[in-house]
Parts: C-alpha cells; structure tokens; sequence
C-alpha cells in the first residue's frame, strides 16, 4: 500500500480532532507534523512527528505528499494555491474558499498541475445523512417533491475565537454552517436552477451573519436550507416529503462529540448512533400504508480519507471535488446576492 505522508496546516480543535485520528488509523497514511505558531501541542499527542515553524518549511519538505489546509477560512485560497504550487495534493476544510473566483481558480491549478484537491465535507459521512441518501437511494417515498435540512443550535454568546466574531472574508454563519447543508443538497439532488435566501444578524452584539434561510429551486422540487443560534428546541434536521411518502430524521451523529472528548475511532464499531435517533418513515409500498422507525447506519469519516488515498493512490476520483467546492461556493454567492438585491438570483 503507497503510504501517503500528510502534513497539517494547524492543530487545534479541527487537526486533533477531525484530522489526525483518521490519519493515524488509515494504514495509507503517515502524519508527519503540523504547523503550530506559538502552542506546540502535536507532539504531546503523536511524540514522533514534527512541530513545523513555517508554512514554508512544510511546501519546501520534499518527503510531504499531502498537506491539509485547516486554517481560518480567509487563509484556504493563498495556503492551498501555495501548497499546489510546490506540488503537493491538498485536503481544504469548508468553506472551500472565501469566494467563487477562489474556487474556481484552485480548481483549474489542481488540474493543470495533475494534483488531487478535495474539500473536507465530511458531514456527507455522518450517519443521518447516510440514512437519509439510503431512503432516497430506495425510492421509497416516490417522485420528491420538497425536502428542508436543518443545523440548528442554541448559542446565544459570541465565540471566543476572534476570527470568528470580526467581519472578514471567511466569517459567518454562511460559510461556516452553510457549506454543510449546502454541500449535502448539492450531492443529494445536483445543482439547482435558481436560489433565493434571507440572512440575518439575530444575536445581540453580533458583527456578523448569524442565521440563513436558503431556497433551492429545481424544475418539480424545492429544497430549504436553514441554519441559526436560537432554536432550543430542535426540528429534524432532514424532512423529506415525496408523492408516496416522507421521511425525518433528527441529528444523531455521535462522531464529533465523541473525538472531542478523545476517542478514537475505529472501522467496527465507530460512528453508531444511540437509540432513540431513529428516522420516521411513512410511506406506502406495495399499496400499503406503513408508519415505521428505520435503524440509522454507521457513520465514519475514515470513509473520506478512504476516498482521499484511492484518489492520490490510484488515480480515482476525489471522494468531495475541488468542482464541489466550486459548486457550494457559486450557491453561497447567490445566497448574498439574493439576500441583497431581496430576489431570486437564476444560476
């Protein structure tokens, strides 16, 4: 097996928690280090791989295959066509970039350069969603008609993170939230034909855009997309409704919180919902009316790295596509356009 050696841009929450456990799992991968600026904390954790001082020293190791681009999104466009510059495939974490323009043009230079440029959509492995894309899959409920996905949370303070709470490129709910719900719509249902949104600043003090509703028009279905910080009580994150049935299912995904609190993932057990998170189907089949939970299916992230290493290894596809990343982006512009002109924005 070709062992693919992985740089990380940084180490915080995302490189310790969403990065490095797969990457210490994967049999295909070898973390060498990451690029920490004043904590040096990767070697508490992995005490054989380096603490990197420059994003410089890491474009310039000659050994480093793959680098992931896990910064601040005002940062992914300038790390990520540097990285492609120096020749080495790149993970980027959403929002893929700041802007369309970005996108576009790091795709078109992993091209030119015969590089494997991913975006980290991993939520597309959460178990909701899996579930969710299995019904769908199984034509059970018929024709759709109409589908709403949900990231709802109640957070009514600011965050700590400063780079989170000032107005830049890369800030708000759009492009933090957004790119999930977003990404998830688009790899379900494809692209739509027109997008229609509402973007609002609710909580007090805030700098920045805080809630989203987003409308997907498509030629015979419509698909809303909502995202906000006061909603105590949650809906169901994914509502479906097709000419024979719906389905909802709540989030129940257990793999973040359970790295948060240092667990480590594995290829059996990992990603198993707790019960009592079941989707609601309703439907007919077979000229029958039936009402019925449906086991939620495992959840993995691995399943992405997985696709990673096939896509460096052996020339596959990208398990999520730089043309991805180009796609939620062209949604999130038409979001603000909309959002400003206060009409639907034809793609």
């Amino acid at each position: 097996m070709q062992i693919i050696k992985t740089a990380l841009l940084s180490y915080g929450m995302s490189g310790k928690v969403f990065h490095a456990p797969f990457l210490e799992l994967h049999p295909g991968f070898e973390l060498l280090g990451s690029w920490e600026r004043s904590k040096k904390l990767i070697q508490e954790d992995y005490p054989e791989v380096k603490s990197f001082p420059s994003l410089e020293s890491i474009l310039e190791d000659k050994s480093i295959d793959l680098v992931i681009v896990n910064t601040p999104i005002d940062t992914h466009f300038e790390y990520a066509k540097k990285v492609l510059l120096a020749g080495k495939h790149a993970i980027v974490e959403k929002s893929f970039t700041s802007n369309l323009a970005e996108a576009i043009e790091l795709a078109a230079l992993a091209k030119e350069k015969g590089l494997k440029l991913s975006v980290f959509q991993n939520r597309r492995w959460d178990s909701e969603l899996k579930t969710v894309k299995k019904i769908l899959d199984s034509k059970l409920l018929g024709e759709i008609v109409e589908a709403e996905f949900h990231f709802d949370r109640y957070n009514p303070v600011l965050s700590p993170k400063v780079h989170k709470e000032t107005v830049n490129s890369g800030s708000g709910i759009m492009k933090d939230l957004g790119p999930h719900i977003i990404d998830q719509a688009l790899y379900l249902f494809g692209l739509p034909n027109a997008v229609f949104a509402d973007i609002r600043f609710t909580r007090d003090q805030t700098v920045i855009d805080d809630y989203l509703d987003i409308l997907l028009f498509y030629s015979n279905l419509r698909i809303r997309l909502k995202a906000g910080f006061f909603v105590r009580e949650p809906n169901p994150s994914y509502v479906i409704h097709g000419k024979k049935g719906s389905f909802l299912k709540s989030r129940g995904d257990v793999q973040e919180d359970e790295l948060k609190i240092g667990k480590k993932p594995n290829l059996t057990t990992w990603g198993t919902e707790k019960e009592g998170h079941e989707g609601l189907l309703h439907t007919e089949i077979d000229g029958k009316i039936i009402k019925e939970k449906v086991p939620t299916l495992q959840g993995n992230y691995y399943d992405f790295f997985e696709g990673v290493h096939q896509a460096i290894a052996n020339d596959k596809t990208e398990p999520v596509t730089a043309q991805d990343g180009v796609n939620v982006m062209r949604i999130i512009e038409a979001a603000f356009l909309s959002n400003e002109q206060k009409k639907t924005i034809d793609l």
